[in-house]
């Protein structure tokens, strides 16, 4: 396995994280030279997530935060537009498909498909998939759970850190 655009911004983000000063910025110019990507250390990127080829051609903003377990193609961008100071902020289990652009105040819900060559301006629904310029909704999927693992042959962990735990009733001993 080669070098590749995440796992050097992986190192780059820690560095950065750290305080190191010279070093992350180097390193994002060496992604760039190898790949023609812009992947800044200062970006929030998921643990997990996936940059198609290598990450050929990504293009994502400092300040953008894309989450877990996101698959993102060649050639996407994520970033801001003119005259708006918000950036997108894509959830967990998201694909984007090849060339797409999200750009903007947008939210992405968690297990959305972002066709290839769509252009997001506004907020995508959970399990939605969306298409086009701009980018419209497709289809929503009932079940985007069951229907991730179908298509990615994985069963994505479950974050448990919001759900209510169930209490169990109290034990009572007898005395006999």
């Amino acid at each position: 396995m080669g070098i590749d655009a995440i796992g050097l911004y992986r190192l780059g983000h820690k560095l950065h994280q750290r305080g190191v000063p010279v070093l992350p910025g180097m390193l994002r110019k060496v992604i760039h030279f190898l790949h023609g990507s812009y992947l800044p250390p200062e970006a929030e990127i998921g643990e997990g997530t996936q940059l198609g080829y290598g990450g050929m051609g990504i293009v994502i903003h400092k300040d953008a935060k894309i989450g877990r377990h996101c698959l993102i193609s060649h050639q996407v961008t994520v970033g801001g537009r003119s005259g708006l100071k918000q950036l997108p902020v894509i959830g967990d289990y998201v694909r984007i498909g090849a060339g797409a652009k999200i750009l903007g105040p947008v939210h992405i819900g968690d297990f959305a498909i972002i066709g290839a060559n769509a252009v997001v301006v506004k907020d995508v629904a959970p399990g939605a998939v969306v298409g086009g310029i701009p980018a419209r909704e497709i289809r929503k999927d009932p079940d985007p759970l069951a229907t991730y693992e179908r298509e990615m042959g994985l069963r994505p962990q479950v974050d448990r850190r919001n759900e209510v735990k169930a209490v169990p009733p109290p034990l009572t001993s007898v005395a006999r």
